[in-house]
């Protein structure tokens, strides 16, 4: 308790609140708008937050991070149009119940669901906190690479269906950050000879090319569209108070959204599919799902907002993010000088501790804003995306300028940007480049430090803990491709299945 009060004391000063205003406030607006969302906003505003206190600079991205789902939400229920991709689920019963004219109901529910277990969330990392900080120091050189290389694992196998895409685009990313200088040696590696390439391609030059200028090139290369919404009449603070008629589904849908945020590579897409498939299959009335549920729009929220608290675990306690969001934060941290891992859970709890109440505070914020802002947001929604491109595209170039005041760096976000724009074009997915890059560093400085005490194959993994992690990798790989091979077998023709079983049996 007392390391809890001091994390709050490192929270009351002027600027860290100001922080947390503007990234709660900020986020619920940048989740509003359709087309934008939380990964494009935390890309414009890295630049910004490296003259910043870490503190005060991690404040305003978890705002964004946290609050943005909460906006995202707002869009998804009025126009059928997820103001976030993760709020994709929260249409399916959503939109419905706004044709139904219950869009209050429908909106108090997804808020009240969300700041639920946004405060759930929060109090079972709070709890959890001493023994992740006796876990973290357990955790070698080793065990580090291996748990990096598990990240990358459940990165590519979360992407169901788009295996061998997420698998090469990780390996490009890993690519990626072997460019420039080798890191013991400093020796030039895939330069060329050109002294642009000598420092590698910088993180956020990356990050915002990938994300950034891919969306405003799409924006900008569709038709204008000016979406249009209805007004909500009612006391919105009363419609969140519903969610306590569904306390079971918010508390399983929270816990469950723990459980996922915790694993590297899973995140809020699965933690909603498998609150809102537990919610279908308990439910008494499963034939409304879909139609227009409160119990399957109370499911979908309560999962993905437990989800960012819990996604800063495997940051903190191991340096290692699960996602690109947790990526861009961990660039905060390196700016710094602040390295998360076992040895920040071990001298400064206190500061773990201030996020965590900081994250605390700004679904408090949210939610009193959101109460009494709900009908000004929905203008938001009308912004024409055309603009909204444009002034993507601005920010962006000028963030990436400001980091080296570099027009080298603008031409290679500009590169990025093409490419993230045509791997949106062709639904493949961006985020295992950013991750590939990030996990890839890492498990290239691990290794080397590891290989100095490795004499033999096996004593890579002759700790219980290294041990669990190779079992695991190895495990996850053996399923996923005993899965992809039953699913092709179910796909073939009756005829061709028992004609591979025939020559199967004569061999």
């Amino acid at each position: 308790m007392e390391v809890f009060l001091s994390g709050l004391g490192l929270l009351a000063t002027p600027q860290i609140l100001l922080a947390l205003l503007v990234g709660s406030v900020g986020g619920v607006i940048i989740g509003a708008i359709p087309g934008v969302g939380p990964a494009v906003a935390i890309a414009i505003l890295l630049p910004a937050t490296f003259s910043m206190d870490p503190l005060v600079g991690l404040t305003m991205l978890l705002g964004i991070y946290g609050s943005s789902m909460y906006g995202g939400s707002l869009p998804a229920i009025l126009i059928n149009t997820p103001g976030t991709a993760v709020n994709a689920l929260t249409t399916y019963d959503g939109y419905p119940m706004t044709r139904q004219g219950k869009a209050l109901h429908a909106l108090g529910l997804a808020y009240g669901a969300s700041f639920v277990s946004g405060v759930l969330s929060i109090a079972a990392l709070i709890l959890l906190s001493p023994l992740l900080a006796k876990i973290a120091p357990l955790f070698g050189s080793r065990e580090i690479f291996l748990a990096a290389l598990l990240g990358i694992v459940l990165v590519v196998i979360a992407h169901r269906g788009q295996t061998f895409a997420a698998g090469s685009l990780a390996a490009f990313g890993i690519f990626l950050g072997t460019v420039g200088l080798e890191p013991v040696r400093y020796t030039q590696r895939f330069t060329f000879g050109l002294d642009a390439l000598q420092s590698g391609f910088d993180l956020i030059v990356v990050v915002l090319g990938l994300f950034a200028l891919s969306q405003a090139f799409l924006l900008l290369s569709q038709p204008d569209q000016s979406p249009d919404s209805q007004r909500i009449d009612g006391n919105m603070f009363t419609a969140m108070l519903r969610v306590f008629r569904f306390k079971r589904i918010a508390g399983v849908g929270s816990g469950i959204g723990v459980m996922m945020g915790m694993i590297p590579g899973v995140g809020e897409f699965t933690a909603q599919f498998l609150s809102y498939t537990h919610a279908q299959k308990t439910s008494k009335t499963p034939e409304l799902f879909g139609k227009g549920s409160e119990e399957g729009l109370v499911a979908s929220e309560s999962a993905n907002n437990a989800v960012p608290a819990a996604a800063m675990i495997p940051l903190l306690a191991l340096g290692i993010p699960g996602e690109a969001l947790t990526a861009m934060m961990l660039s905060v941290f390196y700016v710094h000088n602040v390295v998360p891992g076992p040895a920040l859970f071990r001298d400064q709890l206190d500061f773990i501790y201030a996020l965590f109440a900081a994250m605390l505070l700004l679904n408090v914020i949210v939610v009193v804003f959101i109460g009494f802002s709900s009908n000004a947001l929905t203008r938001i929604i009308r912004i024409p995306t055309r603009f909204l491109g444009m002034i993507i595209l601005t920010l962006s170039f000028v963030g990436v300028y400001s980091l080296r005041n570099s027009v080298t760096d603008c031409v290679m976000a500009a590169g990025f940007g093409m490419l993230g724009l045509v791997l949106k074009r062709q639904n493949l997915p961006v985020v295992p480049i950013i991750l590939g890059m990030v996990l890839g560093g890492i498990m290239e400085v691990k290794l080397r430090s590891a290989m100095a005490r490795v004499r033999e194959p096996l004593d890579f993994v002759d700790r219980p803990i290294a041990a669990g992690l190779a079992v695991a990798i190895v495990l996850l790989i053996g399923f996923h491709v005993w899965g992809v091979i039953r699913e092709r077998r179910s796909r073939l023709p009756e005829s061709e299945r028992d004609h591979d079983s025939h020559d199967t049996q004569q061999r």
